[in-house]
């Protein structure tokens, strides 16, 4: 069943979002060669708790940590250990936080270092195709609509799109309906209705598609050993449109980056 949120709840699930953001906005600050993954991991904690949230993730279906960190050929679900960071790697930070009923969930792959060429356009091909999807999510829409706009952009580049793993609703559950895939044919799935509230997560492979899952249960990679990406926003439908609560623009503040890429998706001009 879906759930619809109310404005007020929206508006509740945008101040859990933006804690998220924060958050990823601090991990941009430290995230460095030489760092370990276990020590964002501590800091993030920390960061969620001091603004009155508690880490969604940590204890989720007994996830071990706060964050999940997914460096290189991981895909998700990578957990934080003492391994350093290395310059040419690329790492996807996933974050969720809980206040006032709500969580909110949202991920971006980071850069350290000089990155290969190949992987760097595959960071960028993929946070566009985000947007891509975003676009599609609207009133008389339906779920593969986004799912094949994302596929039709990433598969042009070449990419693998992950079928195992999909995005979801959003809302006093971590995981709720709809499950949102990143690929699918147009006019199929849920029809979208004012209120839903879901995350969108391009999860794209320089290579094959397909993935394996290791030992320790939850740590997921490419099954060619080749790089992935990982991008992901809370998006509200209002008005029929819509409606961004995350937010990628700590980020770039702590990276010097320009960017009105979130522009067409707000009602109301971000203030940081």
């Amino acid at each position: 069943m879906i759930i619809q949120k109310t404005r007020e709840e929206i508006e509740l699930m945008r101040e859990s979002a933006l804690i998220v953001s924060k958050t990823l906005g601090m991990i941009a600050s430290e995230i460095k060669e030489g760092v370990t993954t276990l020590y964002l991991d501590k800091l993030a904690e920390e960061f969620i708790r001091d603004h009155g949230a508690v880490p969604s993730f940590l204890g989720l279906y007994g996830f071990p940590n706060s964050l999940c960190m997914s460096p290189n050929s991981q895909v998700v679900h990578g957990i934080p250990n003492n391994t350093p960071l290395q310059s040419g790697d690329v790492i996807s930070v996933d974050c969720g936080a809980f206040k006032n009923g709500y969580h909110g969930d949202h991920a971006y792959s980071f850069e350290i270092g000089e990155v290969a060429p190949e992987v760097k356009k595959l960071l960028q091909v993929t946070k566009e195709s985000l947007y891509v999807g975003i676009r599609e999510f609207k009133a008389g829409n339906r779920v593969e609509d986004v799912g094949n706009a994302i596929q039709k952009y990433t598969e042009a580049h070449g990419y693998g799109v992950v079928r195992e793993l999909v995005g979801h609703g959003v809302g006093q559950k971590m995981h709720e309906e709809p499950e949102m895939p990143n690929y699918g044919k147009r006019g199929r799935g849920k029809l979208f209705v004012e209120g839903m509230v879901v995350a969108i997560e391009p999860m794209i492979n320089l290579g094959t598609r397909n993935i394996k899952q290791h030992k320790d249960g939850w740590t997921i990679t490419t099954a060619d050993g080749k790089a992935s990406a990982h991008f992901e926003h809370d998006v509200a439908l209002v008005d029929g449109k819509p409606e961004l609560l995350s937010t990628f623009q700590y980020i770039y503040k702590a990276l010097g980056i320009e960017s009105n890429e979130e522009d067409e998706f707000r009602k109301v001009p971000l203030v940081l």
